[in-house]
């Protein structure tokens, strides 16, 4: 049998004013004052969002030897905050962000230039070594905070998956979010640490079914959400479709994937019956992509749904979609990439933005 060590990392919880409640650490205290009955959420992964002090981990860009300084880090969140500025409807209420260097990045966009957006909870997890890791901003308190990682057959998840709970209107919501392994190496010389990434979040998610939470996978996944087709069905991607063929080529046993369904709620015809399928917008809700590479669109950004967000009660699926236009995309209606060197563009990644709705009873 397969030796699996779980950590639960403890990561760091910062508060970023003072006399804020404390957010507490069983999912059950702490819930959201004054929410309204939406809630907006947005993952975008900023593209190596370093500081503006050298540590040692540094992209070779990002070093004060190429021209990197404080001065081009400041102007950077800037531009990032201008950013959440063009949003239609204003600053989502939860910021899910991949490729962040550090707690402190997150501290100063949060008391820096996107402190009127009232984002006094934060959460930052990395794995030691790692120069970039997953993070978090809030309105609402934080109610459960982990970052779990996953060792196996001598092969350790780059980054941990973190999950958060949030409690706006006294209704629980759990969120996990991800920066899985690129493709970097292989595309299938790399799966077993994405399907080991997806074997974390599966396990989690069969422990909270009974309890009926809502829960969202969020974050950049590396992979397509028709990866499986992409790679003509020749080996099992971490994310799968409900589909005869890959049913029959992963075999009954749900261990280490998740199954992406086109329905709502979402469900599984091929797997078994404890198998566990989430929802992807993409299949209905989105088009084209968030990411550009190779003269063609990717759809490795993600929102996977479980099926307690379509079943009429506490929150639900209402829409996602792409966040597009300037200062997003350039004119070729592609990413506006960041240069370091020249300071123009955001990200080479595009962000997606959710909305939940409060089904009242």
């Amino acid at each position: 049998m397969r030796q699996i060590f779980l950590a639960l990392f403890t990561g760091i919880l910062l508060l970023s004013c003072g006399g804020c409640e404390t957010a507490g650490g069983d999912g059950t205290s702490g819930a959201g004052k004054g929410a309204g009955d939406t809630i907006r959420i947005m993952t975008w992964n900023l593209q190596a969002l370093f500081d503006g002090t050298e540590h040692g981990g540094e992209y070779d860009e990002y070093r004060d030897s190429t021209g990197w300084s404080g001065e081009k880090y400041a102007a950077r969140l800037n531009g990032i905050a201008r950013g959440i500025a063009h949003i239609e409807q204003g600053a989502p209420d939860i910021l899910a962000l991949e490729e962040v260097e550090n707690a402190q990045v997150l501290q100063d966009l949060a008391r820096g230039p996107l402190a009127k957006y009232g984002y006094r909870w934060t959460f930052f997890a990395n794995n030691p070594g790692m120069s970039l890791g997953v993070g978090v901003l809030s309105r609402f308190p934080l109610t459960l905070t982990r970052a779990h990682s996953f060792s196996g057959k001598g092969e350790t998840i780059p980054r941990p998956v973190m999950e958060v709970w949030v409690q706006p209107k006294d209704a629980p919501l759990a969120l996990f979010i991800c920066h899985w392994k690129s493709k970097l190496g292989g595309d299938e010389a790399t799966e077993s640490l994405r399907r080991a990434s997806a074997r974390v979040i599966l396990r989690r998610l069969r422990e909270m079914e009974p309890l009926g939470i809502p829960a969202l996978v969020m974050g950049d996944l590396n992979e397509n959400h028709d990866e499986f087709y992409r790679q003509a069905g020749n080996f099992i991607s971490a994310l799968i479709p409900d589909d005869p063929r890959a049913a029959s080529l992963a075999g009954s046993k749900q261990q280490d994937f998740l199954i992406l369904s086109r329905n709502k709620p979402p469900s599984s015809a091929h797997f078994g019956p404890e198998a566990v399928a989430l929802y992807s917008p993409w299949h209905n809700e989105l088009s084209d992509g968030s990411y550009y590479y190779k003269n063609a669109w990717e759809t490795i950004d993600h929102f996977l749904l479980n099926g307690a967000l379509f079943d009429g009660t506490g929150w639900d699926f209402k829409d996602c979609a792409v966040v597009g236009g300037e200062p997003f995309t350039n004119s070729n209606g592609y990413p506006a990439a960041y240069n370091p060197r020249t300071g123009s563009g955001l990200s080479d990644h595009l962000p997606l933005l959710l909305m939940l709705k409060m089904q009242e009873p």
